[in-house]
């Protein structure tokens, strides 16, 4: 079907609307960092390395949750439902964080916060897969990971011009005085409450995915109708009947016998081996303890706070070279390039930090990182997942490899002060490497490549029924 068919506006406006959760998955996420060195002495936990910890990831315990949540819940009440109860999740755990007085309220409304973080991976690349036809589909799902990128720099530059200017030198007692350790960090997360607020608003007019709709039998006159709004009347037609053959060749129910299948089997670990290792491949530590990393680089806190600003402008300039190359490369190029990339590129940076290297060469270093990342990895991992499933349990695996990727971050983030500790910075990244290289040897054996395949094309090619 030729591109010039497609309503662009109407599939353009609903799929910036879905991935509105991942710009609130990017802030959210990373808000966090910008805080820390202001909310750790407010709550009394700067010696503390259990209670550092448990604040930077207890997030990820709502996440976990919400991905558990997400695939059964979306296989039963549809895309839509949780994506509207994810953006209140956004709006709650805002306020609330912005406001705690304790510690324990602040953990609580992070895990909130968390769990909206886990719907909203999982549900937003899902729902736009699912609504776009195959010949641009990779570049509508990198619209999430765009999002998630604007998201993270939105945070990232809000951190740092709420943050009033530290002097050098100044100690944990001058910052608690401070307005940055009475007041300022929790702007930083009341500023959450605006995109979240208009995402929850804008989620009630966009349509339910047409895939999940096809799925119930009720639904089917809806289904054609959303379909014909986006492509026409034979786009509808041929699309909607598609859907229903894959359906009928796999009408066994969404349990977990069904994910047992040989050929279902192969694609979630596939889909859990790929997620883990989005994660895994050590990226999200620059954002998460980016003032452990700079500081041993030998930068202050105002310093940090606008590397930090760097790397993020860095994110989004090279996220838009993953979106507009993933239909022309393909998936597994993409994925290839990021996974050889951040081998070579963490044996430098772990050289660096051998030798004491630091200031600026050791900033390009790290931004080099994240280019690599946010034009491969980081979009083409939510592409792969979002389309390698079959249609009946696609919310259902997609949940499980979202846990996955959720546990995995987990595990990252709270084991890399450990490894910091036990092996420096250096030993580090060095490991973050060989992470890297075993993962490129994976994904050179065992990734298909999906680009330019319809959803129905993919399900047929690969799974054995």
């Amino acid at each position: 079907m030729k591109e010039n068919t497609f309503n662009w506006k109407y599939l353009v406006s609903i799929c910036l609307v879905s991935a509105m959760g991942g710009l609130l998955f990017g802030y959210d996420w990373v808000v966090i960092g910008g805080a820390k060195p202001f909310y750790e002495p407010f709550f009394g936990i700067t010696n503390h390395a259990f209670l550092q910890g448990w604040a930077m990831s207890c997030a990820l315990a709502g996440c976990l949750a919400g991905a558990v949540i997400s695939g059964w819940l979306s296989d039963r009440l549809g895309r839509k439902k949780l994506l509207i109860l994810a953006a209140g999740l956004f709006v709650t755990a805002s306020l609330g964080t912005g406001a705690a007085d304790s510690f324990d309220v602040f953990v609580i409304f992070r895990i909130l916060g968390g769990i909206g973080i886990g719907l909203a991976s999982n549900l937003s690349p899902m729902y736009i897969a699912e609504i776009t036809p195959g010949n641009v589909r990779g570049r509508f799902v990198s619209i999430n990971q765009l999002t998630i990128v604007i998201g993270i720099l939105a945070s990232q530059l809000i951190n740092w011009r709420i943050a009033r200017p530290v002097p050098s030198g100044a100690t944990t007692s001058d910052i608690l005085a401070s307005w940055n350790g009475q007041t300022g960090w929790r702007w930083m997360f009341y500023a959450c409450t605006i995109p979240a607020g208009l995402f929850f608003i804008l989620m009630w007019f966009v349509p339910e995915s047409p895939r999940w709709l096809a799925q119930k039998s009720v639904y089917h006159t809806k289904a054609s109708k959303i379909l014909a709004k986006i492509g026409g009347d034979d786009y509808a037609v041929s699309e909607f009947a598609s859907i229903e053959k894959t359906l009928r060749e796999s009408n066994e129910k969404t349990n977990l016998r069904f994910l047992k299948q040989p050929g279902i089997s192969k694609l979630l670990i596939l889909g859990i081996v790929l997620a883990v290792f989005q994660q895994w491949c050590g990226i999200n530590v620059i954002f998460n303890y980016a003032q452990e990393i700079f500081s041993n680089a030998g930068y202050n806190v105002s310093d940090i706070l606008f590397n930090i600003v760097i790397t993020g402008c860095v994110n989004l300039i090279f996220t838009f070279i993953g979106m507009f190359t993933v239909d022309k490369l393909g998936r597994k190029a993409l994925m290839l390039i990021g996974a050889g990339g951040l081998a070579g590129i963490y044996t430098v940076l772990g050289t660096m930090y051998f030798f004491h290297i630091q200031g600026l060469p050791l900033l390009i270093m790290v931004v080099t990182a994240i280019a690599c990342y946010a034009m491969s990895l980081a979009p083409v991992t939510w592409v792969v997942l979002s389309e390698i499933f079959p249609n009946r349990m696609r919310g259902t695996a997609m949940s499980i490899a979202t846990f996955a990727l959720w546990a995995a971050c987990f595990i990252l983030t709270y084991t890399f002060p450990l490894l910091n500790k036990l092996f420096k910075a250096s030993g580090t990244f060095w490991l973050y490497g060989c992470i890297c290289l075993l993962g490129f040897l994976f994904i050179l054996r065992r990734l298909p490549e999906t680009k330019g395949k319809s959803l129905e094309e993919i399900e047929d090619e690969f799974t054995i029924r």
